[in-house]
């Protein structure tokens, strides 16, 4: 049993599969929902895992959102009392701040289902062996970060070279392999302005109907997290 703590950034980005995978296996979960007025943090010696999910917002917008530079702390905390760190879109971005790393607005987004590549790298990480060598997956970002020092590159694509990183109990992944239909629909609701299709932005029309796509990447995600649960 793991205790997971999860902090939301915005209330149409849930954890999708990854409440799925926790209620299945008995894990506990508890959430610090930053959008709400009024929020906290467990004490850090309460927490095995650590999920920072994602946001439109960006790691360089503190003076607009006042709960951020707590929430930072919070995680460069428990990277320093080794706990395993899980950071999604922008918390990948976040987490790479705190490990270090430069993150920047990118000079094209990434919307909609492309594919990401496995590194060699990968292939000799036993938690990654079982992901495959080109994975389907939906991205929704504008934001990337310089690897951080020290840090593994696991999976890139064309358009944003780093998408999944490791450095020790840290993990980083830009794009979203908890999305589920429902999440998928709820960004597509939210963010819709943003769907102006370019070389990697699809329109809503495209990602509504491969939407279905999402359910395809459960065992995957399911695989990576029993992996990250037993560290």
């Amino acid at each position: 049993m793991v205790n997971i703590h999860i902090l939301q950034h915005v209330s149409f980005e849930s954890p999708g599969m990854i409440m799925a995978w926790a209620k299945e296996n008995n894990h506990i979960l508890s959430f610090t929902l930053l959008f709400e007025t009024t929020h906290s943090y467990p004490a850090i010696d309460s927490i095995d895992m650590l999920v920072i999910l994602g946001g439109p917002m960006g790691v360089y917008d503190e003076e607009g959102f006042h709960w951020m530079k707590t929430e930072k702390e919070v995680i460069k905390e428990c990277i320093e009392a080794g706990k395993i760190v899980l950071g999604i879109c922008l918390g990948s971005q976040m987490l790479a701040e705190a490990l270090g790393a430069k993150v920047y607005p990118h000079h094209s987004k990434e919307i909609g289902f492309f594919p990401v590549l496995k590194t060699v790298a990968a292939e000799r990480d036993i938690l990654f062996k079982h992901l495959p060598e080109e994975w389907m997956v939906f991205h929704w970002h504008s934001d990337t970060f310089d690897l951080p020092e020290g840090a593994t590159l696991l999976y890139k694509t064309d358009a944003c070279k780093n998408q999944f990183y490791r450095k020790d109990k840290c993990i980083g992944i830009q794009f979203h392999p908890e999305a589920d239909k429902k999440l998928i629909l709820a960004m597509v609701e939210h963010e819709k302005q943003e769907l102006v299709k370019e070389a990697y932005v699809q329109t809503e029309e495209e990602i509504v109907r491969q939407v279905d796509l999402a359910g395809n990447n459960r065992s995957y995600l399911y695989s990576l997290l029993d992996a990250l649960a037993g560290l």
